[in-house]
C-alpha cells in the first residue's frame, strides 16, 4: 500500500491560504441586520411630526405615528423629542392612502378575512433644511386580519390597523436607518 505525502511547500501554503481566507471573509462588510445606518452620524435626536391624516379612515395616522415613535425609542438610534427645536432632523409624513377590503368569505357570502392597506408619504430631513436625507412618496403597507361572523359584530379594524401600524413601523424605520 502507497502513502501519498503531501509536499513540503503544500503543508505550508495551506495554513497561509486559510489564514487568508478568513482575513477576506473577516472584512467582507457584512453586518447585523438592523444595526448598519446610512445616515449621517451626527444626528442624534429626532422630531416625528404627527403624521397627517388625508384619508376618510379616522385615527389611522394616530396609530401609524405611535408606532414609528415606539420602533425609534425600541431601536435607540435616536433620542424622540417632542420639538423641532433642538433636533437634528425631523420625521414628517401623512397618511395618504387607506382600504379595507374583504378577501376571503364564507359559503353564506359573508366576509370572514378581509385586508387593509395604509400608504404614507414619509421624509426624514435635517431640521431647517429644505432637502430630504431620506424619502418615500408611496411607501405601501398590507396586512390581513380575520373576521368571525358567528359572534356577530365585533370591529377588528381598529386591532389590525394598530397590529400592521406596528410592523409597518419596523419596516419604515429599517428602510430609513439602512438607506434602501
Amino acid at each position: 500500500m502507497t502513502v501519498y505525502r503531501m509536499p513540503h511547500i503544500a503543508r505550508a501554503l495551506i495554513p497561509a491560504a486559510l489564514a487568508a481566507l478568513l482575513l477576506a471573509l473577516s472584512g467582507c462588510g457584512y453586518a447585523l441586520v438592523g444595526r448598519a445606518s446610512n445616515l449621517p452620524p451626527d444626528i442624534k435626536t429626532v422630531y416625528l411630526k404627527p403624521f397627517d391624516n388625508r384619508t376618510q379612515r379616522s385615527q389611522v395616522e394616530q396609530f401609524v405615528t405611535r408606532s414609528i415613535a415606539d420602533e425609534l425609542v425600541r431601536r435607540q438610534r435616536f433620542a424622540v423629542v417632542g420639538s423641532p427645536t433642538g433636533a437634528d432632523a425631523e420625521i414628517a409624513g401623512a397618511v395618504v392612502g387607506y382600504g379595507a377590503t374583504p378577501i376571503t368569505f364564507d359559503n353564506t357570502g359573508r366576509a370572514t378575512q378581509y385586508e387593509i392597506s395604509i400608504v404614507c408619504q414619509i421624509s426624514f430631513k435635517r431640521t431647517g433644511a429644505d432637502k430630504p436625507l431620506w424619502a418615500n412618496d408611496r411607501y405601501n403597507f398590507r396586512e390581513t386580519y380575520p373576521v368571525d361572523a358567528s359572534t356577530g359584530f365585533v370591529d377588528f379594524e381598529n386591532t389590525a390597523i394598530d397590529r400592521a401600524s406596528k410592523r409597518f413601523a419596523q419596516t419604515v424605520v429599517s428602510d430609513l436607518l439602512e438607506g434602501f
